[in-house]
């Protein structure tokens, strides 16, 4: 005989059904449906929204970023200065890809906010399996606050993500743009000079995610130099940087690209390199290396700028992009750039609840 629950009591397998439901169950203990359904069950796919997150560093107000950078150096000072803002919240740390820095300081920084997050590896979802990225975004949108995200792949997936699941997401490396590591950097650049403002900076190597990030966000900051010194063919994006330039100019902040190394700045503050292999990239050029030899960073070079400090974004291939000598040296901040990765995420972690 099947028990009949009556509406405000508690039984079996029918404890947790919805009171609302319970109000509307028949006499065998079957819910019933009041005219138009459970206003809080809905019929049909989630409305898409629009996105929501950090995408890319030119895609934030100039008070936006400025604020990140300044709310991830009082984290570096502090990592306990913060009123637990991810508390009760489910974050997502999906990295498709491979990571120690990013996924570390991510997953490190959500607990260190009081939230609780949720691993994804790169074989973990079902898009391995063919379920779409619209599907996927409804499903995490409906169980999560809050997503991080490493694909390496388009940006657009992420935009796809955060519009289908109504969710904010966190750009933590797509092929277009790292805006993570952008803040990361601009945070030490402030931390070592006491302002982005007035900074000059010289890139060699590949114009990749990191450059890009590190474009955008000096393009928000006044009276900064930024020269990229990229080999031919692997030129940060020139749709990016002309955008990156245009908008730095209105702030006097110059933003070039050269592309032989006897053409790199008299002056300059740091010397930032990455490793010439980007993660999740492939060359097709046999001989890549050899086009990439002239813009090796060592000792030598560095002695160009005697009071220039030099970064790197981590991990390096010693002998490759730069010698042991200058990423272990006395003028290499790459170290505390690197602790910087924590204080950074989460402030991006911060702002973003808070926008929610």
């Amino acid at each position: 005989m099947t028990d009949v629950i009556q509406p405000g009591t508690h039984a079996g397998a029918h404890a947790d059904i919805h009171p609302d439901i319970h109000a509307d169950l028949d006499l065998g203990g079957r819910p019933g449906l009041r005219s138009g359904g459970h206003p809080g069950f809905h019929t049909g796919p989630a409305p898409v929204r629009e996105a929501a997150g950090v995408f890319s560093l030119g895609a934030l107000d100039r008070d936006v970023v400025h604020g990140l950078v300044e709310r991830s150096c009082e984290l570096y000072a502090d990592p306990t200065a913060h009123r637990r803002p991810l508390a009760g919240k489910v974050v997502g740390v999906l990295f498709a890809k491979t990571s120690t820095r990013t996924r570390t300081a991510f997953t490190s920084g959500v607990v260190r906010l009081g939230g609780t997050p949720i691993a994804y590896g790169p074989n973990d979802l079902q898009t391995n399996t063919g379920e779409t990225l619209l599907d996927t975004g409804r499903i995490l949108g409906s169980m999560l606050d809050l997503l991080v995200a490493r694909t390496a792949g388009p940006l657009d997936d992420l935009y796809t993500i955060s519009r289908a699941g109504g969710i904010p997401v966190v750009n933590a490396m797509a092929a277009e743009e790292h805006p993570t590591q952008g803040i990361c950097d601009l945070a030490s650049i402030r931390m070592m000079r006491g302002s982005v403002d007035g900074a000059r900076v010289l890139y060699l190597g590949e114009g990749n995610n990191t450059a890009t990030a590190l474009a955008e966000g000096l393009a928000h900051h006044t009276g900064c130099t930024a020269v990229f010194a990229t080999p031919p063919g692997y030129g940060v994006p020139a749709g990016v940087l002309a955008a990156a330039a245009e908008r730095g100019r209105a702030l006097g902040t110059e933003i070039t690209e050269v592309q032989d190394v006897a053409e790199l700045p008299a002056e300059t503050d740091f010397v930032y390199t990455t490793r010439w292999q980007t993660t999740g990239t492939v060359k097709n050029d046999d001989l890549w290396r050899e086009t990439f030899r002239p813009f090796y960073v060592d000792d030598a070079l560095m002695s160009r700028w005697p009071a220039a400090w030099f970064m790197h974004d981590l991990p390096a291939n010693r002998g490759e992009e730069v010698s042991a000598r200058t990423l272990d040296g006395p003028r290499s901040i790459a170290w505390s750039q690197a602790r910087m990765k924590l204080a950074s995420a989460m402030a991006v972690l911060e702002w973003v609840a808070g926008q929610r």
